[in-house]
């Protein structure tokens, strides 16, 4: 799968959707998921908390390892995928799909990466 060219990344490997009246939804990219392997727990930040961008919001456990989630973007968290923390393989099965991770109103961007960007950094 390539990454869609619709999102933009980050170098933690997070996606972050096109605003809809001032709303991002983030998950974490195909790439990083592979890389953990079978995440089998989610911890998401809590609704009406605010994030900053580059800054640890959550974790993903899975298998092999423990990892950070990082958010893409600053703002206040407006919603978090219950399924995806009830059933935590869908940010392997599903990642720019069902498994979403979280619902944040930007208020500041980080560095930031086009489709393009992400697969050369990934490959280089």
């Amino acid at each position: 799968m390539s990454n869609p060219q619709q999102l933009r990344y980050s170098k933690e490997h997070e996606w972050l959707s096109a605003a809809e009246d001032g709303v991002s939804t983030v998950g974490i990219t195909e790439h990083a998921a592979n890389a953990l392997g079978d995440v089998v727990y989610v911890q998401l930040p809590e609704v009406g908390s605010t994030v900053k961008a580059g800054e640890t919001c959550g974790e993903l456990e899975s298998t092999k390892s423990v990892s950070d989630l990082y958010s893409p973007v600053e703002g206040e968290i407006t919603a978090v995928n219950d399924d995806v923390v009830a059933d935590p393989s869908l940010v392997n099965s599903a990642p720019f799909e069902g498994g979403w991770l979280f619902k944040v109103k930007v208020s500041g961007e980080g560095e930031l990466l086009s489709a393009d960007e992400y697969a050369a950094f990934i490959t280089g």
